[in-house]
């Protein structure tokens, strides 16, 4: 070794690197070293005052905020915050359910039931033509807990297949109006059955 490479060596501390190598310090035809990549720790859910991890099960008990449409003693409706068009509106059952496939008979009737309400309401609330209703099952399924997508529609309004293209609303209050209208929709389509005449006793 030459006497300046070796005083140059002792002064840095450095270990020779083959004329040739690349910046990693890697001699001509060795194969690359594997690059080893960080395993990600698995994000833990975030989980409410009352255990639930759901973000669907935190609007049922109230700890988090939703434009609420209909509540009946087994399903809740409420406005999505990204809604397809606006009026668009998701509807769980209260009782934490991942998938239409695991909704039990005594579930399925209520609803059925109160999917086909918000349908019939997206006419006469928001002036539509007709609905979209949609569930999806883990597969694009952004959320864990079963709901059905309940989407106002009128004939050329840009929705094609699968594609949905997602807006929002103007700011809270404007969604809190869309809400409004639903409600007082459904409330109207429920007063004629209130007074009905009651059954007779046989």
């Amino acid at each position: 070794m030459a006497p300046g490479l070796r005083g140059q060596l002792r002064r840095t501390g450095r270990a020779r690197v083959h004329p040739r190598a690349g910046a990693r310090g890697r001699a001509p035809g060795a194969p690359p070293a594997a690059r080893g990549r960080r395993a990600r720790r698995p994000r833990a859910p975030r989980v409410s005052p009352t255990g639930a991890a759901c973000a669907f099960c935190r609007i049922v008990t109230g700890e988090t905020t939703a434009h609420v449409v209909l509540q009946t003693e087994h399903t809740v409706a409420f406005l999505d915050i990204r809604p397809v068009f606006k009026g668009h509106t998701l509807l769980i059952p209260r009782r934490h359910i991942a998938t239409l496939p695991d909704l039990p008979p005594d579930l399925a009737v209520p609803f059925l039931t109160s999917t086909q309400a918000l349908a019939a309401a997206m006419p006469a609330a928001l002036g539509a033509q007709g609905s979209f209703v949609a569930v999806n099952n883990v597969v694009s399924q952004s959320v864990p807990h079963l709901h059905a997508h309940v989407v106002p529609r009128t004939k050329g309004d840009g929705l094609r297949g699968f594609f949905w293209p997602r807006t929002k609303y103007a700011d809270d209050a404007e969604a809190a109006g869309y809400a409004a209208r639903l409600r007082s929709a459904l409330a109207a389509r429920e007063a004629p059955a209130a007074h009905e005449a009651p059954e007779r006793k046989v």
